[in-house]
C-alpha cells in the first residue's frame, strides 16, 4: 500500500500544502454557494488539518480505500461534510466532477459525512459520536497487534458532549497511543462563543489530567502541523490530544471570526469577492 508520505526535508512540501489548502477552500466556496448549504465557516477553519493529514500524515490509498493496514479517520464534526469530500475527490477516491452535485437531490454527497462515500470511515453529523467509535477502532489494534493509527478530528462546540469525555478517560485507561484527536478549536459554536456557551479552558490541562500528551499547535501554521503529525505519538502508552488553534472563516477577510458563517451561505458577490481573495493570496 502506498503510504503517501513525503519527508518533510521535501523542497516545496511546505508551499505545497499552502497551495493545496487552497485548492479545498476554493472547492468548498464554489459547492456550499452552488447547493446554498451551511458550515463554511467551520470547514474553512479546518482546510490547513485536513489538507496536512490527507497529504502528508495519514496512510491511505486511494485505489484500495478498504486496504486492512490503512490509517483510520473519523471527520466527527460531520457538518464540515464540504472541505472533506474535497479532499477525497483531489486525492483520487472520486472524481473532482462530482464535487458539483454536492448537496443535491440523489446525490451520495450529503451535508453531513456518509459512509457511502469512498474513503469515508463513519456518517457523522450527530455530534459526540466519533471519539468513542475511534477509540473502540484504537483499541481492536492494539489486541490484534496491527499497527495502522487512528485519527479523529473534533469540533470545540463538540467538546459538549458528554460521550466525548467518558471516551477521552476510556483512551489512557488502555493505553491507546495508536489514536490522535484533534481539536479544531476555532472557539466559535452554532449559536455562540465557546467561552460564553459552555467554556472549556483550560482545555489543555483537561486533557493532561485525564492521563493524554497534549500539543497546542497554530491550526493554520503548516510547517508546524507537518512536524507535529511526524512526531506521533508524543509518548509511548498514551494517547495524543493535538489543540489547533484556529479561525473560524479562515481565509476569507469578511468571514473570518464570524458567527454568521456557520450557517450562512454566500451570495453572488460574496463568493466574487472571496475567490479573488484567495487568488491574491498565492
Amino acid at each position: 500500500m502506498s503510504q503517501n508520505i513525503v519527508p518533510i526535508q521535501s523542497a516545496g512540501l511546505i508551499q505545497g500544502l499552502r497551495d493545496r489548502a487552497r485548492v479545498l477552500r476554493i472547492h468548498t466556496l464554489k459547492m456550499i454557494h452552488r447547493s446554498k448549504a451551511s458550515h463554511l465557516g467551520s470547514c474553512l477553519s479546518m482546510a490547513d488539518l485536513i489538507t496536512c493529514l490527507y497529504w502528508n500524515t495519514l496512510r491511505i490509498d486511494p485505489v484500495l480505500p478498504a486496504s486492512p493496514g490503512r490509517d483510520r479517520f473519523f471527520l466527527s464534526k460531520g457538518h464540515g461534510a464540504a472541505i472533506l469530500y474535497a479532499a477525497l475527490a483531489e486525492r483520487g477516491f472520486f472524481p473532482i466532477a462530482e464535487l458539483d452535485s454536492y448537496c443535491q437531490n440523489g446525490s451520495r454527497l450529503t451535508g453531513h459525512v456518509t459512509s457511502g462515500v469512498p474513503g469515508v470511515e463513519l456518517s457523522s453529523g450527530s455530534l459526540g459520536h466519533g471519539l468513542p467509535v475511534a477509540c473502540g477502532i484504537a483499541l481492536a489494534a492494539k489486541r490484534e497487534n496491527l499497527p495502522f493509527r487512528t485519527f479523529v478530528l473534533l469540533s470545540d462546540g463538540e467538546l459538549d458532549e458528554g460521550s466525548n469525555w467518558e471516551a477521552i478517560l476510556f483512551a489512557p485507561q488502555h493505553k491507546l497511543d495508536n489514536l490522535v484527536v484533534i481539536i479544531d478549536y476555532n472557539k466559535i459554536q452554532s449559536f455562540g462563543s465557546v467561552k460564553d456557551v459552555l467554556d472549556l479552558d483550560p482545555l489543555a490541562d483537561k486533557f493532561r489530567a485525564f492521563r493524554w500528551s497534549v500539543k497546542e499547535v497554530d491550526g493554520h501554521d503548516m510547517e508546524e502541523l507537518v512536524e507535529t503529525f511526524h512526531s506521533l505519538p508524543l509518548e509511548n502508552s498514551r494517547p495524543t490530544a493535538i489543540i489547533a488553534h484556529t479561525v473560524k472563516g479562515k481565509g476569507i477577510s469578511f468571514m473570518e471570526n464570524q458567527l454568521a458563517w456557520h450557517y450562512k451561505s454566500p451570495t453572488n458577490e460574496q463568493i466574487e469577492i472571496a475567490l479573488k481573495e484567495l487568488e491574491t493570496t498565492r
